[in-house]
């Protein structure tokens, strides 16, 4: 098949899945398929001492009904919509890595301009230094994991907290948004924390497989309905939508636990999010009050080393491997995980964009980059910093004078790093390639 490569890069908002945006398109994405367009994820890869040559085996994937669910979001609509007004195929190679910084996807020689990030990605490339790191942070986690387990009553000793009946009327009630049980001596309330409520469900219900949507929680989550375990999430940024099998439910009085973890930060359940129980077209708020009781009380988890965020790795493990294939073009979508350092940022890209230029051997090669998407309330002194990254995403591209930023700010959700709403960059994004391909 011949037709248009595109190499799509960046962080978590590039690697979000068709599968995680579903609950605005479903209608849209099912039963639609278009051969004529091809998709393959990159697999994660770093190295620190020389680029790699190769990548581990990996096949396209054609935009079908078996596929589609683990597309890229913004690739699948990008892809989409540019095969349909073009005609041509069209082909989404994406590597991106969630919570990955701009530094580790440029080469050694483009960071010899930012001697700290050079020097960092020296470090590491001591395999045996590296080798410890990892050791010995994987038995801290294993050691405050199994600690964890030791020490929460609700799943020692006598009768287990989320059982249906269990006794939990000596438990505190508490408003599940309230901040105060979150905290424990002015400080964030880390370990688990155990929440129990009781429902009443229509007839009918049991028979029937039913819905419980659950929002967002930080961190991770056990949930049990009538005492059986009916879904789990291991950190903060999934939507919870767990199934409820037929036959779980009965008429009248149903229970529902929620485990919840805390690794570092204040634990919470966020706001404006779906809490519900849906079963046959009818809905249950779970909004409110539960009663609540902590478990575990821990330390925060023991800091870690995300070597895929160290400078260079990406770039030689998920970049440099690609370097003989023809691109049309790249779409850039990251910045998230540079925002406290936003001051940097044009430097950074530019040089970045350079970079991949010099690799692919196209000094003309386009790069569409994507606005940060708008995050945080209204009134959080952190918004401070996200114009910051997106007026320096900006001056990259008016300084390079081949990318252009594609505008993305109104497409946020305050309470979500990752919104939804995949498609308007997308289509923004096919009208900046026909301006290219009509000029």
């Amino acid at each position: 098949m011949v037709g248009d490569v595109f190499l799509c890069a960046g962080q978590s908002n590039m690697e979000l899945t068709v599968a995680r945006v579903m609950d605005r398109y479903a209608e849209e994405v099912e039963g639609y398929e278009n051969t004529r367009v091809r998709y393959v994820k990159v697999p994660y890869a770093y190295r620190f001492d020389a680029p790699a040559d190769t990548l581990k085996k990996v096949r396209w994937q054609a935009m079908t009904a078996d596929n589609v669910a683990g597309y890229s979001a913004l690739c699948y609509f990008f892809g989409r919509m540019l095969q349909e007004r073009t005609g041509v195929a069209v082909g989404i190679v994406n590597t991106s890595w969630g919570g990955t910084p701009v530094e580790a996807w440029m080469s050694g020689q483009a960071l010899e301009d930012f001697p700290e990030y050079r020097s960092l990605m020296s470090i590491y490339a001591d395999a045996e230094m590296t080798d410890a790191v990892i050791r010995d942070e994987r038995m801290r986690q294993a050691a405050w994991t199994a600690e964890t387990w030791r020490s929460d009553p609700g799943v020692n000793g006598g009768k287990k907290w989320y059982e249906a009946d269990y006794d939990d009327t000596d438990w505190e009630k508490v408003d599940m948004f309230d901040r105060r049980w979150a905290t424990r001596h002015g400080r964030a309330a880390n370990g688990t924390h155990w929440f129990r409520r009781e429902i009443d469900v229509p007839a009918g219900c049991g028979a029937m497989e039913a819905v419980l949507r659950l929002g967002c929680m930080v961190d991770a989550d056990s949930v049990y309905v009538n005492g059986r375990l009916v879904g789990s999430t291991g950190y903060q940024y999934p939507p919870r939508i767990y199934k409820v099998p037929a036959g779980l439910l009965s008429e009248g009085r149903n229970q529902i636990t929620i485990r919840l973890f805390s690794y570092g930060g204040r634990p919470s359940f966020v706001r404006e999010k779906p809490y519900k129980l849906i079963c046959g077209g009818r809905e249950i708020s779970l909004e409110g009050e539960w009663k609540h009781r902590a478990g575990a009380q821990m330390p925060q988890w023991p800091s870690t080393t995300s070597l895929q965020n160290m400078p260079g790795g990406l770039f030689n493990g998920m970049v440099h491997p690609l370097r003989d294939y023809g691109f049309s073009g790249v779409v850039w979508y990251q910045g998230e995980s540079n925002v406290g350092r936003w001051g940097e940022y044009a430097g950074l890209l530019g040089a970045m964009m350079k970079d991949w230029r010099k690799l692919f051997a196209d000094d003309g090669l386009p790069f569409y980059i994507v606005e940060l998407a708008d995050f945080l309330a209204p009134d959080d002194p952190g918004r401070a910093a996200w114009a910051g990254l997106r007026k320096q995403q900006a001056m990259a591209a008016e300084t390079d004078g081949n990318a252009v930023l594609i505008k993305n700010s109104d497409t946020g959700e305050w309470n979500d790093i990752h919104p939804l709403d995949k498609k308007t960059a997308a289509g923004r994004l096919v009208e900046a390639v026909m301006r290219r391909i009509n000029n």
